[in-house]
């Protein structure tokens, strides 16, 4: 059995992981949802980690770290300070050591990767943000309904200082899983990030940015299966 530590995406919490924590526990897994304190304007990516860090203490091995999208810059911080047996960065924006989540758009070019992934599929590429459209469109309608009843936690600028301070990716095991339709991280772009920065394929489910919304089972047969 392990422990999955569950890490939110930025304006989610715990929440955000309860259509996957029964499946993981039917197996016989533990599980442990971590809120991370986005809407704390003096907390920052190191005070995050500080809090996951003191949540594994709790743990029972091995301990596997599953982090979505923003929330991969944290988990990379954990992974340098305690004991972690594998870490799995969902939908992610896959951090490089000296980077900061601020620079990390134009560093990656996320702002062109989505501008062409509209473009190719018929949207208006400057049409404002909606989030349904975006985040929501293959998430069940029940699911969206009972998200958007719940107060969203806004990052703080904070949480996108300071720059990761490393040289290299901590010495853990790494996995990348992607939603072949995400239209805030493009595929092509996570993959390009997955080769360059970990040099590792992505392991790809049908799903937009939301996979454990969307697509629960799935994710979770991803997070069960041997690497």
């Amino acid at each position: 059995m392990a422990t999955f530590v569950l890490l939110p995406g930025a304006g989610s919490d715990s929440w955000y992981w309860h259509r996957v924590i029964p499946l993981l526990e039917r197996r016989g897994h533990r599980t442990l949802a971590v809120d991370l304190p986005y809407s704390d304007e003096r907390a920052d990516q190191y005070d995050y980690a500080a809090l996951v860090v003191d949540a594994i203490r709790e743990a029972s091995s091995p301990v596997v770290l599953v982090a979505q999208s923003m929330s991969a810059f944290t988990a990379v911080l954990v992974a340098e300070r305690c004991a972690v047996d594998e870490l799995v960065l969902v939908a992610p924006m896959i951090p490089a050591p000296g980077e900061s989540l601020a620079r990390w758009w134009g560093n990656v070019g996320h702002g062109e990767a989505r501008r062409d992934q509209e473009v190719a599929a018929g949207r208006d590429p400057d049409a404002p943000m909606d989030m349904r459209e975006v985040f929501f469109h293959d998430v069940p309608e029940d699911v969206v309904a009972e998200a958007f009843t719940r107060e969203a936690s806004a990052p703080s600028e904070a949480a996108f200082e300071p720059a990761w301070d490393a040289d290299r990716w901590p010495s853990v095991p790494v996995r990348v899983v992607a939603g072949s339709h995400d239209r805030f991280l493009p595929l092509p772009l996570v993959t390009r990030l997955s080769r360059d920065r970990l040099g590792i394929e992505p392991e790809i489910v049908d799903s937009g940015h939301l996979p454990a919304l969307a697509r629960p089972s799935e994710l979770a047969e991803v997070l069960l299966s041997p690497r």
